[in-house]
């Protein structure tokens, strides 16, 4: 019998922290909730240490979108549950997505909390979690997740180094409204604390409105600090 939810989750050299993450989710594939880890040519142990605890682990090359899209073409589940390694989901996701879409609900996604200390990150979980509800667009932290049919009638995530949740959900949301489930996924707050927290909240606003006004998301992935994937020598 084929799943009713499959988990994709892209990593990349994540070799410290794959086996804990993939742990938390063992509860949830003993219901039958599908477990795919899309490895971008991790340099560690990533993939390795995943094929214990993954229905199945793919390699795909670098990058989100063309990780998410292989994992997904790989899975077979009627819901998709797109989940960033650095992200963990609630104890009821299963339920509460399955519920969603039971009551007509096409795609929806998580509130968000980012784990950190600094006040700031509040504030800043706050305002996700308002401008998705607002927008009806959402970005990776917040576990999309979608019908298998309707991504695959709008070809998946589209070929994007950066901005590919924004791009995908924007499509979405012309088709119909997210679910926008109130219970929390807990992202790291590892870049906030990382660069500062201010700093990342007007680089974020800053790369979301050159996205929108139609720059190369290229140059805005370069300028988050994405390095260029290295070109082979023949």
């Amino acid at each position: 019998m084929k799943p009713e939810l499959s988990i994709v989750m892209p990593v990349l050299n994540e070799a410290t922290q794959i086996v804990d993450r993939l742990r938390a989710l063992q509860t949830l594939r003993a219901t039958g909730v599908e477990l795919i880890v899309a490895d971008g040519g991790s340099a560690d142990d990533t993939a390795h240490l995943a094929m214990a605890l993954a229905d199945r682990v793919v390699t795909a090359p670098r990058g989100r979108a063309s990780q998410m899209n292989t994992g997904a073409a790989a899975s077979q589940g009627r819901i998709l549950l797109f989940l960033h390694a650095d992200t963990c989901l609630p104890e009821s996701a299963a339920q509460s997505v399955l519920a969603a879409i039971g009551e007509g609900s096409s795609w929806g996604r998580f509130d968000v909390r980012i784990n950190g200390a600094h006040a700031l990150l509040r504030v800043v979980e706050r305002m996700m979690n308002w401008r998705s509800r607002i927008t009806g667009i959402a970005t990776g932290d917040q576990a999309i997740f979608v019908c298998r049919d309707i991504f695959q009638a709008m070809g998946g995530y589209a070929d994007l180094p950066l901005m590919e949740d924004i791009a995908l959900t924007t499509r979405l949301r012309q088709l119909s409204p997210p679910a926008c489930l109130r219970e929390k996924v807990v992202t790291s707050g590892r870049r906030w604390e990382k660069h500062g927290v201010l700093p990342t909240i007007l680089l974020m606003w800053w790369l979301r409105a050159a996205y929108f006004l139609g720059a190369d998301p290229s140059h805005l992935a370069l300028r988050y600090g994405y390095a260029p994937v290295a070109k082979q020598t023949p």
